[in-house]
């Protein structure tokens, strides 16, 4: 007698957006003017486009609707991380070489260069006095930047 587990919500969002040939990048419940978002952070080859947005918005909408987030208050948003965005998960790091990261470890140093290297156990940051190893339990938060 097998058990059929459901999915997770993000399972099915990300199965729904890479229907549709797009990434899920990732999941953000946020607080925006006392209203709860619900964001969708959505990748292609080539970028997105609004119409590709709207198309993932409408696709996942139902699925929402299904199994609420944010108890049911919320708006859901999708759109494409952006040119800063926050490293969270090894293939986000993978993702992210080559750009440049800013990253924060729990001895609240900082680490600011290019993101030269990411495997699963460590990541390394080439700052303009060394290139910086830094292992994936020792990140207390990480981001990308831009400099104008």
């Amino acid at each position: 007698n097998k058990k059929w587990r459901r999915m997770s919500l993000e399972q099915s969002i990300k199965l729904a957006v890479e229907s549709l040939g797009a990434n899920l990048y990732d999941i953000v419940s946020t607080k925006a003017h006392d209203r709860n978002i619900f964001r969708v952070l959505v990748t292609a080859e080539g970028g997105i486009s609004l119409d590709k947005c709207a198309e993932i918005s409408r696709m996942i909408s139902p699925i929402l609707d299904v199994d609420e987030p944010m108890n049911g208050e919320y708006i859901l948003e999708v759109s494409s991380p952006g040119i800063e965005r926050k490293l969270r998960t090894k293939e986000h790091f993978k993702a992210s070489v080559g750009e440049k990261v800013k990253v924060k470890d729990f001895a609240t140093e900082t680490y600011k260069g290019e993101l030269i290297f990411a495997d699963d156990q460590k990541i390394i940051v080439k700052t303009e006095f060394a290139d910086e190893v830094i292992t994936y339990d020792s990140i207390l938060s990480a981001a990308t930047y831009f400099e104008w």
